[in-house]
């Protein structure tokens, strides 16, 4: 019996999240299904987060230990066999007893996708948030540089337990505007709270259409303010990497 940490990538379009739910699909519940046909007798893997019903992800973490002989490459072929479509295991390694893919890591990024047009396409609207009228860069630019640095983001999301601290570190936070009418909000951080990348994306938007004054996002960091309701949907957002 060995402990492997395994990178997941997923479309999360069709599932109920990550976290394994009674009679609804999920991440977890697939990929403990496909351990189950190559000979896990496990409880529960380990994951890195638990994403939302809806969340994509290219770098996902999950861990198990498993009576496995042959190589980590092997896992890899044997886990996209009995994995569905919209589940991959991008790769494999063997890893220390005892660790956890949620504790010990040291950096998360999260990428969220933005489309600014008037007219829904398709082929995007199932991996971007298709928004209008579109922002002023300058201005979209500058407040995201507000949420840089240590704050209590209690007004941007949850924390996994009541009695848990809802100060946060924002170690980088940045739009990429790579094509005309498409850009990609960067942030990482150690840890996120519920929901808070989507409530950043959803607040920055709405600064940048001048919906919103980006004073009142300082003075919300600091405790001074409410700030209006509403999270950016689940489609356009990304769990990129985890780093350990």
């Amino acid at each position: 019996m060995a402990p492997y940490q395994v990178t997941i990538a997923y479309d999360g379009t069709e599932f109920s999240g990550f976290q394994r739910q009674n009679k609804r699909r999920t991440i977890q519940g697939e990929i403990e299904k496909a351990l189950g046909k190559i000979g896990w007798h496990g409880k529960s893997i380990l994951s890195a987060g638990r994403t939302d019903a809806g969340v994509h992800a290219d770098g996902q973490v999950v861990s198990f230990e498993l009576d496995w002989a042959h190589r980590p490459v092997d896992l890899v072929k044997a886990l996209n066999d009995n994995l569905p479509h919209d589940i991959s295991a991008k790769s494999v390694r063997k890893t220390n007893n005892g660790f956890h893919p949620r504790f010990e890591a040291v950096m998360r990024k999260y990428r969220y996708q933005v489309v600014f047009q008037t007219v829904r396409e398709p082929m995007l609207e199932r991996y971007f948030w298709r928004v209008w009228p579109e922002p002023e860069r300058e201005i979209l630019l500058a407040s995201t540089q507000l949420i840089v640095g240590t704050y209590d983001f209690s007004s941007f999301g949850r924390p996994p337990k009541e009695d848990i601290t809802t100060i946060r570190t924002i170690q980088s936070a940045d739009w990429i505007f790579e094509e005309k009418n498409k850009s990609c909000f960067s942030i990482t951080s150690k840890a996120f709270l519920y929901h808070m990348v989507r409530r950043i994306v959803f607040l920055l938007i709405k600064i940048g259409q001048k919906k919103i004054n980006a004073i009142d996002l300082e003075m919300s960091l600091n405790g001074q303010k409410e700030l209006p309701a509403g999270i950016a949907p689940a489609r356009g957002l990304f769990l990129e990497e985890v780093n350990y």
